[in-house]
């Protein structure tokens, strides 16, 4: 029997990943968009699917946030207080929606890599885990009890507030809202306003490296202790590069100093805290399972 065809977008704030597949999880085709203006945007992105001869039976977006994804909310389908002005209050499932008459699944990007990351890669046979992805910004999506957690809109892991050494650390943080959130400090775009070059230039014994893992570690010890999850995920750019993550391990041991009695952090804490499975391909993938849940598959 033939897979149906599902459309896939992975929305970010420098590019959109448009993708044809299956919801087996098999790419037919794909293509990258930057990010410019939502008319200019959605218009490479409608002439990507429409010039198919055949049409997709249902869209998933995994979308930059905030977004509202409650259903009946009035402003459902909208990115919202994005820092990115363009884009605030845009109504992406609308516009999508209406100009390809299919159902459209949406979440935020982060849930939707680890939609996948739970079916394919590093989250799988877990019941609990969290996907936290450190690059333009940070944030974060819970797996809880094998179900996603939303809550009041969604979670916004990346702003959650964390010690902030003003001496150790002056810089004041680049976020627009917060100042010195996590985002604000630990963010690709704060490591570059903090040190005046790009993150993928810092040579390794750079002491960016240690202020990082120190941000992510406090962070991990945040979620760690409320959300409890069997397993954490850290992807982004950021993350690439991959002297980081035993710092951030480490770190993460002597913060919890003992008081966590589980094995997985006491003894394996490089099983706990790791890299997805997918890499970059988790994203565009949680968007074809959005998709595929959409049109009730």
């Amino acid at each position: 029997m033939t897979e149906p065809l599902l459309g896939a977008i992975e929305a970010g704030g420098t590019k959109f990943i448009c993708a044809v597949g299956t919801p087996s999880g098999r790419l037919i085709d794909e293509t990258r968009i930057p990010t410019r203006t939502p008319s200019e945007t959605i218009s490479d992105i409608l002439s990507f699917f429409l010039a198919r001869s055949q049409k997709v039976a249902a869209l998933g977006i995994g979308s930059f946030g905030p977004i509202d994804i409650r259903t009946g909310s009035p402003t459902y389908g909208h990115i919202t207080s994005t820092p990115k002005l363009a884009w605030r209050h845009f109504d992406i499932v609308g516009a999508l929606g209406s100009a390809l008459n299919v159902p459209i699944g949406f979440d935020t990007d982060v849930n939707a890599a680890l939609l996948a990351e739970a079916k394919w890669g590093s989250a799988k046979g877990y019941q609990t885990a969290l996907y936290i992805t450190v690059g333009t910004g940070i944030g974060g999506g819970a797996l809880t009890e094998g179900s996603l957690l939303h809550g009041l809109l969604n979670p916004e892991m990346g702003h959650i507030r964390v010690p902030h050494d003003r001496e150790d650390d002056p810089f004041p943080g680049s976020c627009p809202y917060h100042g010195d959130c996590l985002e604000g400090l630990a963010s690709g775009v704060a490591m570059e306003a903090r040190w005046g070059i790009d993150p993928s230039a810092l040579p390794t014994g750079h002491p960016a490296y240690r202020l990082e893992a120190e941000y992510l570690s406090l962070a991990c010890v945040n979620w760690i202790c409320t959300l409890s999850p069997e397993r954490i995920i850290l992807a982004g750019g950021v993350m690439l590069q991959a002297h980081v993550l035993p710092l951030i391990r480490d770190r993460t041991r002597l913060l919890l100093n003992g008081y966590v009695e589980a094995p997985q952090i006491q003894e394996r804490l490089e099983d706990y805290i790791v890299p997805p499975g997918l890499g970059h391909r988790a994203g565009v993938l949680g968007a074809l399972i959005l998709a595929a849940r959409a049109a009730g598959l």
